[in-house]
């Protein structure tokens, strides 16, 4: 530990106060506000904030603003280092015991409000607007769990889910009916800097792909616009390889007939019953059927999730 002369002398006059010695102490174990350390101490707040900004100039300590208020942190370093060794060495931890059952005394206060807070807003708390929570978001914190392996991402729609999946992939392969689709995919791919998405023109009922040549398919809204669900459903198995799995995002039967004419749907969703059973008769093993989200805006659609896996 290399130290200025001048700079040494300044840091032992800081650390020959009995007050700083203890906020420094308190520091060391967790970072405090101004009125916890004024709890712990049993100290008036000028005090208290005459000493931080002392110990503050000497570089011991640092502050983070927290709404209103601000906590302090004991800073890393050769003089943190020349502080704990003076503490060790004049044998001054255990008298600074009270200060530590201070300490245990705010810490489980922070904790009592925070449970405090979460207990009063349970009931209502899935219907708040929080930030940062989006379904976006959540899909790609969960695709990084999922296996770098060969996707087919079946009817791709807006292409959102196959650009997330391409970031977890080894490669992914888009198929839709639409060209101008696909070279909006390939466009989006290109800004993204995202090399692993092959685009491939083609009918989700009848696949231009060879058999046992993915580990996972992806039909996300596309099965509704199949008119033979099971037949796309069955080209999905011919493609995946022994023990490849599926996975099917659609809509909850409803009675929105408006989305035939306007969204171009085949079928207004289908019943939990309905799709297990198409997910078996095409082959598929350990199939299940859930309810994912319903929508929070009228009509108020409801998500079903099915996944199975090819017999290995």
């Amino acid at each position: 530990m290399v130290m200025a002369l001048a700079t040494t002398s300044r840091l032992l006059k800081a650390l020959g106060d009995e007050t700083r010695l203890r906020i420094l102490h308190l520091l060391s174990q967790n970072e405090l506000s101004v009125s916890e350390l004024m709890e712990i101490l049993n100290m008036g707040q000028s005090r208290i904030s005459t000493h931080l900004t002392l110990l503050k100039e000497m570089g011991l300590v640092c502050d983070r603003r927290a709404g209103r208020r601000s906590y302090y942190d004991l800073v890393p370093g050769p003089a943190a280092e020349l502080f704990e060794r003076v503490l060790e060495e004049r044998g001054l931890v255990d008298e600074l015991g009270p200060d530590v059952a201070g300490l245990r005394g705010v810490l489980a206060r922070r904790r009592d409000k925070t449970r405090s807070y979460f207990d009063r807003v349970a009931a209502t708390f899935g219907e708040q607007v929080l930030p940062g929570r989006t379904w976006e978001g959540l899909a790609r914190a969960i695709l990084r769990l999922a296996p770098r392996a060969r996707y087919v991402d079946l009817g791709i729609g807006d292409g959102l889910l196959t650009l997330m999946l391409a970031e977890a992939a080894e490669s992914v392969t888009a198929v839709d009916l639409s060209p101008a689709m696909l070279q909006q995919l390939e466009v989006r791919a290109k800004r993204k800097g995202i090399d692993n998405v092959v685009t491939v023109e083609g009918d989700i009922e009848d696949l231009p792909l060879a058999p046992a040549s993915y580990d996972c398919a992806v039909l996300s809204q596309a099965l509704h616009h199949a008119h033979v669900p099971a037949r796309a459903l069955g080209e999905a198995r011919r493609i995946l390889v022994p023990g490849g799995r599926v996975l099917v995002i659609e809509l909850l039967a409803h009675s929105e007939s408006w989305v035939r004419d306007k969204l171009q749907h085949v079928h207004l969703g289908f019943t939990e019953d309905a799709l297990e059973s198409l997910v078996r008769e095409a082959g598929f093993e350990n199939v299940s059927v859930q309810r994912a989200a319903r929508d929070p805006q009228p009509p108020h659609f409801m998500t079903l999730i099915a996944t199975g896996n090819v017999p290995a």
